[in-house]
């Protein structure tokens, strides 16, 4: 007999320490066509719905299709944005019962005033709204927040991938899985286990290539449906920050919760390993001092990732480059910078021409001061978009300025963070020409930056080191037991001594 489905989603990652509120407005609501019908490019948080209504309407399911919005990161949201985005989708999921089955694209680490797990909240209401026979799915972000309220749902996956170019991939996962469940063929339950690490997890480099690759080993066999690491998103205050493993297993919630146990321990037990080496501003200089010529140096500005709720407007690093006469070494390249105001500013002018530029500085005291500089305009273009894994993210208009010493900067209107240099192309630049690009991304640049690159480096620019030094995060909700804070918090080593302040 035919199923019928609800899908849609809310979603945005919450940064409780920058202070750019995130409204209503900041949302876009995408539109999720029926088959045959155009469809434009997903992104990361539309391709799971995308995915979910082409795999039932080849089914011969009945689809319903409520709100899909989504936001950038940023700060904290507002309340009433919150409570209304959540109600209309609430009040569009009353309108399509009855139902067999939910399934919600969502991210995981939303926070609103007075939401400190605004899914969490969603999906209490949705089972409220359901009752316990629905089948409720749910494909997020690994940089969540694991509540318990989420785990009202029945089948919990996060993208394996960070980057995180496996949104589609994961949401085949997620639809085998409620299919399996609506035919009776399976029962999903839901284990997991707190590591008590809060840390950044690269899958593409080992440790972590090797773990997510020991996490599927487990998959499809002995009852074992799903395995997810939730690497957590360090830059909220709230309770339950930080790592765990979750396990969908097939009717066996001691079995999901074993297996959890055995993974997360294992994790833990590698957790030095884990960390991912920033150097800093002087360290960068001389690394580009001393590295052979070659293909381009890659170095991240973690510090300042517009896809960790930060500005994208900080100058910290770049004024330690532009003082260290970094160009000497070679050509550097700076993306993005955002600066709607620099781009108004610049935008009459035509290729070529040649004015003084305030670039930067402008979102608050964490993005330093602007810097005055000179610079000729080299290219321009208006609704850009660029690649991220088999999606593409809008990255509003681009400007491409170099200054009198030979640095290009690239400035954007839409803060995000760079994922891929075909968006630098497409205004002129070519990535390869560069001694040193300067990305501001903490991780979703690599799968497109990696392949041009020499070496790849993180830098941390920041002016106190909290949001690379997980120790000392000023966290006021979160049981300080966590490493790295605490050397060995779950005492499996014998050992507890706090290392943090």
């Amino acid at each position: 007999m035919a199923k019928r489905i609800f899908i849609g989603g809310i979603g945005t990652e919450t940064n409780t320490f920058v202070p750019f509120p995130t409204g209503e407005d900041a949302f876009t609501r995408h539109v999720i066509p029926k088959s045959g019908e155009a469809e434009k490019v997903p992104n990361m948080f539309t391709a799971p719905l995308h995915v979910w209504r082409h795999c039932a309407e080849k089914m011969g399911w009945d689809v319903a299709v409520g709100l899909s919005a989504y936001a950038g990161p940023s700060g904290m949201t507002v309340r009433a944005a919150w409570e209304s985005l959540r109600d209309e989708l609430l009040a569009e999921l009353k309108a399509a019962l009855p139902l067999d089955a939910v399934m919600l694209s969502l991210h995981g680490a939303m926070v609103a005033d007075g939401y400190e797990d605004c899914e969490g909240d969603l999906i209490t209401r949705v089972r409220a709204l359901c009752g316990p026979s629905v089948i409720i799915a749910v494909e997020l972000d690994p940089h969540n927040h694991m509540t318990d309220a989420k785990c009202q749902a029945d089948i919990i996956v996060t993208y394996k991938e960070n980057p995180h170019i496996d949104s589609g991939d994961r949401a085949q996962e997620v639809f085998a899985m409620t299919r399996d469940a609506l035919s009776g063929k399976v029962k999903p339950v839901i284990g997991r286990f707190d590591c008590h690490m809060i840390g950044r997890y690269a899958t593409p480099v080992d440790p972590i290539r090797s773990f997510v690759a020991k996490m599927k080993s487990h998959e499809g066999r002995d009852g074992i449906l799903s395995v997810s690491l939730v690497h957590g998103f360090p830059m909220a205050d709230v309770t339950v920050v930080g790592s765990h493993i979750l396990v969908v297993a097939d009717g066996d919630v001691a079995k999901a919760n074993a297996l959890a146990k055995e993974l997360g321990e294992s994790l833990y037990a590698m957790r030095e390993s884990t960390r991912i080496p920033r150097i800093s501003p002087e360290e960068l200089v001389q690394y580009v001092t001393e590295a052979p010529a070659g293909k381009p140096i890659v170095a991240a500005d973690t510090t300042d990732n517009p896809g960790s709720g930060f500005a994208g407007d900080a100058t910290l690093l770049l004024r330690h480059l532009i003082d260290a006469e970094i160009t000497r070494h070679g050509p550097l390249l700076v993306a993005f910078v955002w600066d709607p105001l620099a781009y108004m500013i610049a935008e009459p002018l035509p290729v070529g021409a040649r004015t003084q530029l305030r670039v930067g500085g402008k979102a608050g005291k964490l993005s330093g001061v602007p810097l005055d500089l000179n610079v000729t305009v080299m290219g321009r273009i208006r609704d850009a978009s660029m690649s991220f894994g088999p999606n593409r993210n809008d990255v509003g208009n681009v400007l491409w300025v170099r200054t009198d010493a030979g640095i290009d900067i690239v400035i954007n209107t839409k803060r995000t963070q760079i994922t891929h240099p075909d968006v630098l192309q497409a205004v002129g630049v070519q990535p390869q020409d560069y001694r040193l690009i300067v990305v501001k991304s903490t991780q979703h640049f690599y799968a497109g930056f990696s392949p041009l690159a020499s070496a790849v480096t993180y830098v941390d620019a920041s002016l106190d080191g909290r949001s690379s030094d997980f120790s000392r995060m000023p966290y006021t909700r979160r049981d300080p037991n966590y490493w790295p804070r605490v050397t060995d918090p779950l005492g499996l080593d014998g050992s507890a001594a706090r290392i943090g302040n």
